[in-house]
């Protein structure tokens, strides 16, 4: 039937009987009959007899697009640039050509076609403004991609100045700014409001960004409802799932989702617990996401420890949904939360009866169907409940780890590593993204009253590199004593952690696979916890390996517990001694008690569903917190230092209040809260800062 069509199309075309709009039905016809090759001759054919045609251009486009759907990469270029040829201001050609390159590795190729598309844009019309973002999103992605963060972040620079509302654009231009220690991070000036551009950063940025959980979850709520696409009626979002099934002999079937089992932070944390997981009570499932997964040991290691590795990539949220729920899945844990190549849309459609965030993203979800937590009692106290929407469960502690690590067998010196032969080391391996301005000014403290110490950081683009060398100068400290150590295989980066006398965390995004490989390789950790999961994650790992020691109460009496043990190194030796001692028995790396008691709150989650007690996600005025935290700003004052959290919050929303009623919540609007502001009301009005706040 196509061919038939096709060649009655032809004798029409060449009789001069087959408009544009005929011929782009025709080919579209084609294609839904799988005969993409028919349509791109129906496309030449018909461009070589209306050459003159006015919108040729777009016959050539569409061509081109045919050929790229087929991998015709060569093909498709050609076909894009003959549209530009014929027509030099045809945006939509330079986006794809663009596209095309990058495909074929021609990096530099793509971004200069997209460059040139976006100067050709000098009409300013709301299609050549759409084409003009859209160009210059995708030159910041590959300059992203590529390292190179400073062009990529003026891209996005020009983008929000041509459109402030961009949710995507601005949430890149956070997380670059962050990455690149360039503070403040928000803007003071220009087209984007300070407010406007924390509202859009993603929720891991701001996990780096300020240590206030109850913005966090504000800002994850405004992410589900943003950016997660609503799932369609008819799909089974609003799924009743049946009791699971609890009877003896019967397993439960557990679910990871995750884009990082594989040589990542996760994939190193996870392994040992694959294998350890009881197969008599559990079968185990694995559904990867990530990029195309390789052939390394890591890998191979978790594909044998699971027993069954789904690959979920090239499957839609919906077959991938579908996938899970045929699989008969009781609990789905999702290992990446609101992290790089998460899956949450599957999450929403609710493929199982019960959904765990767990490991890979360190604060709250903030959704209506991730109905658990897992945490313990140092990262979430009962007090801090009130910063989740989950129920919180508790592990010993909640990081899993491997025992099996690769560490390789030569060990560097100081001189091979670039360090100075004497004096104090003190280290830090995070990423430069939880560098912080106040972090970075304690560490700056510590050196002036360390003489002859180092700051030995891990090496980031080397304008950052310079930037923070250029912040010591400032702050009175040599740029020589910040030395930064390249990147290094995961093997050889462990085997240079005993160089290092001292690791002292970030706040508010601290160590956690860092901080549990320097604890592994008898490296002690100096850190001071504020109040949200990623700053409370370094404080539970330094107390299970058994030095709460050195968990410190404030700021101050970090910088002073890091300037006293550079001046006592029989104490210090006295900590790595314990390290060592305890490796084998800590908390922390006691990876069986961690399966089991895992195992054991997925059958009280499987028991709490099967009595219909499966809890619902508390969602109840976070709009609100959110709309209160971005009040404050977190570049100027540091919200670890707010003595009164609580206080701040409950002001701001009682003035929120007065402008407009807010119903109570379980958080820190009751109705105790509610009560006491309808009686005083006056005393929050007026002409002042706090009125206007409202």
């Amino acid at each position: 039937m196509p061919d038939s069509i096709f060649v009655s199309a032809v004798e029409r075309i060449t009789a001069g009987a087959f408009g544009l709009t005929e011929t782009i039905a025709l080919a579209n016809q084609l294609t839904a009959a799988n005969r993409s090759d028919l349509s791109i001759q129906v496309y030449r054919i018909w461009a070589k007899f209306n050459a003159d045609h006015p919108a040729i251009q777009a016959i050539h486009f569409n061509r081109a697009v045919l050929h790229s759907d087929r991998g015709e990469l060569d093909a498709a270029e050609l076909a894009l640039r003959e549209a530009i040829a014929l027509n030099p201001d045809f945006a939509p050609a330079y986006v794809n050509l663009g596209a095309v390159l990058e495909r074929k590795g021609a990096i530099g190729e793509a971004v200069s076609a997209w460059k040139v598309g976006a100067e050709r844009l000098a009409t300013v019309t709301g299609e050549s403004l759409k084409y003009k973002i859209l160009t210059l999103k995708q030159i910041a992605r590959v300059l992203i991609d590529h390292q190179k963060p400073e062009v990529a972040e003026a891209t996005l620079s020009q983008c929000l100045e041509l459109d402030p509302s961009q949710r995507d654009a601005a949430s890149h231009y956070a997380a670059l700014r962050l990455s690149q220690c360039r503070w403040p991070v928000a803007p003071a000036e220009g087209a984007l409001q300070r407010a406007e551009f924390v509202r859009a950063i993603q929720p891991l940025s701001m996990a780096a960004y300020t240590d206030d959980p109850l913005l966090h979850l504000g800002a994850a709520w405004l992410y589900i409802k943003k950016d997660i696409p609503a799932v369609p009626a008819g799909l089974n979002a609003d799924r009743r799932h049946a009791p699971i099934d609890l009877s003896e002999g019967r397993r439960l079937r557990i679910g990871y989702v995750s884009s990082d089992l594989r040589d990542h932070a996760i994939g190193y944390l996870m392994a040992e617990l694959f294998e350890l997981h009881d197969r008599q009570a559990v079968e185990v499932f694995a559904y990867y996401c990530g990029v195309p997964s390789d052939a390394s040991p890591l890998t191979q290691r978790i594909k044998a420890a699971v027993e069954h590795w789904v690959d979920i990539r090239s499957m839609d949220d919906d077959a991938a949904a579908a996938r899970i729920a045929a699989d008969g899945i009781d609990i789905l844990v999702d290992v990446n939360g609101m992290t790089k190549d998460a899956r949450t849309a599957v999450f929403a459609r609710r493929p199982a009866p019960v959904q765990v965030n767990w490991l890979g993203f360190p604060g709250s979800m903030a959704s209506p169907y991730h109905q658990y937590i897992i945490a313990d009692d140092y990262i979430i106290p009962p007090s801090h409940e009130i910063y989740y929407s989950e129920k919180v469960l508790r592990l010993d502690c909640y990081q899993s780890n491997d025992r099996r690590r690769l560490v390789a067998d030569a060990r560097p010196s100081r001189a091979e590593a670039g360090l100075p032969e004497q004096g104090f080391v003190f280290c830090d391996f995070n990423g430069a993204q939880k560098i912080t301005r106040f972090t970075f000014q304690r560490w700056m403290a510590i050196l002036q009253q360390v003489p002859g110490s180092v700051l030995w950081l891990l090496t980031s683009s080397p304008d950052t590199d310079e930037r923070l060398r250029g912040y010591a100068e400032q702050l009175g400290v040599a740029r020589e004593r910040i030395v930064f150590a390249p990147k290094l295989a995961n093997a050889y980066h462990m085997a240079r952690y005993p160089l290092a006398d001292l690791f002292l965390d970030t706040t508010p995004y601290g160590a956690h696979t860092t901080a549990s490989d320097a604890l592994w390789m008898g490296v002690p950790v100096l850190t001071v916890p504020g109040r949200s999961f990623a700053s409370r994650v370094c404080g539970s790992l330094v107390t299970a390996a058994g030095l709460p020691e050195l968990v410190c109460a404030t700021p101050d009496e970090y910088v002073e517990r890091a300037v006293a043990l550079a001046q006592d190194p029989a104490l210090l030796k006295h900590y790595r001694d314990r390290l060592e001692s305890g490796r084998g028995s800590c908390v922390l790396f006691d990876m069986d008690r961690l399966a089991s008691r895992l195992e054991g709150l997925y059958r009280h989650m499987a028991a709490e569903h099967q009595a219909g007690r499966t809890p619902q996600p508390d969602l109840r005025n976070l709009e609100e917190y959110l709309e209160a935290g971005l009040q404050f700003d977190p570049d100027q004052e540091e919200m670890l230092a707010a003595p009164d959290y609580h206080g701040l919050y409950r002001e701001k929303l009682r003035l929120r209040h007065l402008a407009r009623p807010i119903a109570p919540d379980a958080r820190l609007w009751t109705e105790a809260e509610v009560a006491e502001a309808d009686r005083a009301p006056e005393a929050g009005l007026g002409s002042g800062p706090a009125a206007a706040a409202a």
